[in-house]
């Protein structure tokens, strides 16, 4: 990996970034929730991950000296029902045309609408224990590039992307379910960074 032109080659730096799990079987390597935020014109790279990372692997490709970690317990602890805060989250919106509860396999996945993309958002919200306010959210849509090469470096899969960026005020309606999604995302492609909610406390 000589730089970053993909989301698949940010995916391979934060896995490279802990080398201890990188030798345990897939199965047992724990998720990493991943996002790159840009602010004044700079690009920072979030992870939300049960382990410490190696500073010096995941500065890699960023600023030596500018990696940190910070403790996520406390912000965890602070939280109740019926709080609200400021929220962000950048989602893979896609959806799947089949009725699970009568065709058990997937249909086919079709991109969401820009016009649909409120109320898919809403349902997210539901099932990860907050609800919004159509009205008061902000969504920027794009697309995101990946590529994933064989073993002989000749074949390869190249995929587009449909990305959605959500953010605004949420109120917590459940407590457990909006911890999980805080921990383990929501939505699809984690490992290519999406999922991954952020949030500061309305004071």
């Amino acid at each position: 990996m000589r730089d970053l032109k993909h989301v698949g080659c940010y995916h391979g730096w934060i896995e490279d970034s802990f080398p201890e799990e990188r030798l345990q079987p897939k199965e047992e390597s724990n998720r990493k929730l991943w996002r790159i935020d840009q602010v004044n014109n700079k690009q920072y790279l979030l992870i939300v991950s049960n382990n410490k990372p190696d500073l010096k692997k995941l500065e890699k490709y960023g600023v030596k000296g500018s990696a940190s970690t910070k403790n996520y317990d406390a912000l965890l602890a602070s939280l109740q029902e019926g709080m609200k805060a400021k929220f962000k989250v950048k989602l893979n919106t896609v959806k799947s045309l089949s009725d699970r509860t009568t065709h058990p396999k997937r249909g086919k996945v079709v991109v969401v609408a820009f016009k649909d993309l409120p109320s898919f958002f809403m349902e997210c919200a539901s099932t990860n224990g907050f609800s919004i306010n159509p009205e008061q959210i902000r969504i920027t849509t794009s697309k995101e590039l990946f590529q994933h090469y064989g073993e002989n470096k000749t074949s390869h899969v190249h995929m587009t992307f449909a990305v959605a960026t959500f953010d605004g005020i949420l109120t917590i309606t459940d407590l457990e379910k909006f911890k999980k999604a805080l921990t383990h995302g929501m939505g699809k492609k984690k490992a290519y960074g999406f999922g991954m909610l952020t949030v500061i406390p309305c004071k």
